[in-house]
């Protein structure tokens, strides 16, 4: 099996996986930097991407030049500066050439300008939301964290959303029973916080059949979603408490937090994707480990597989 280490057992087999799935079509928006250019390269050699790469030539050879790194064999798509570089990346998917689109090194925030353009972007009927499939050491399965990265404080239809995208995400990464926890800093619902009454509410519309293919239960505090001593102890009988594998976080710094806290302190990785537009978006960082990337990019090509298998057949 093709694994990173032994402390990431989860991303070998997502790794693994994807790669026996064959390779995607990826449109790498803007790779100017030898962190871009790396990525799309060790996720190609596994066999998970066919990178094109979208941006400025001169300068992509010459990131590529500085870091000794052979882009010969790559399609190159010329472009001005990075707003075209992005706006190009889109175009590639809405052409058919790409089943995905990475970012490079422009902000996020031009990439996705670019993907919800009312025009010419990539919007579906669903809300963009970002997940963090998280490898955390000590667990024996992968855990989703969202939405840490795009919706800032999202309303209760938001999180219908957010809840579904990741409960998709799930299915397709095989968790089985998926069991998400929508995480408060309580868990009894009260007036004053109205991050319980969102729980509650997502809750029965899940019980309602407005949110499918989960198991819901919250509000949940951090503990009990997770560690089922704490859920024995506050008492929570449910098939979710002390058994999460998806937490969803009331706003995006309460995710971010949470995420980055695990990261950081705990040792976790991260691989982090953006569902609800037509293909998936893969959102690496600088600071991300080559596990981390690599897993990234295996998502994002198990995801566009499912969509490619989902399609309707034309005739």
């Amino acid at each position: 099996m093709a694994q990173l280490d032994d402390a990431h057992p989860n991303y070998g087999r997502l790794i693994e996986a994807a790669s026996t799935a064959g390779p995607v079509r990826v449109a790498v928006a803007h790779p100017c930097d030898r962190h871009a250019i790396e990525s799309a390269l060790d996720a190609a050699r596994l066999g998970l991407i066919l990178p094109v790469l979208v941006g400025p030539r001169t300068r992509i050879e010459r990131a590529a030049a500085e870091a000794g790194l052979d882009i010969a064999a790559l399609p190159l798509e010329n472009t001005e500066h990075s707003h075209a570089s992005a706006a190009r990346a889109v175009e590639l998917v809405r052409q058919g050439r790409a089943d995905a689109i990475m970012k490079g090194s422009l902000h996020t925030d031009e990439l996705m300008g670019a993907v919800v353009n009312s025009a010419t972007g990539l919007r579906t009927e669903r809300r963009l939301s970002h997940c963090f499939v998280m490898e955390v050491p000590g667990r024996n399965a992968p855990l989703i964290i969202t939405d840490a990265a795009v919706n800032i404080i999202p309303t209760l239809a938001d999180k219908v959303d957010i809840v579904q995208n990741a409960i998709d995400l799930a299915r397709v990464l095989q968790f089985g029973e998926v069991r998400v926890a929508i995480l408060a800093a309580v868990e009894t619902v009260s007036p004053k916080m109205p991050s319980t009454i969102d729980a509650a509410a997502l809750c029965k519309m899940a019980d309602r059949g407005q949110i499918t293919g989960g198991v819901l239960d919250g509000p949940l505090a951090m503990d009990n979603a997770i560690d089922p001593e704490a859920a024995a102890i506050k008492q929570i009988v449910s098939p979710v408490a002390g058994r999460a594998n998806v937490l969803v976080a009331p706003d995006l710094e309460a995710g971010n937090m949470l995420a980055k806290s695990l990261t950081f302190m705990a040792g976790a990785a991260s691989a982090g994707i953006v569902l609800g537009a037509r293909v998936p978006l893969i959102l690496t960082s600088r600071a991300d480990s080559v596990a981390s990337r690599l897993a990234s990019c295996a998502v994002a090509a198990l995801l566009a597989h499912h969509k490619l298998a989902s399609a309707p057949v034309e005739g």
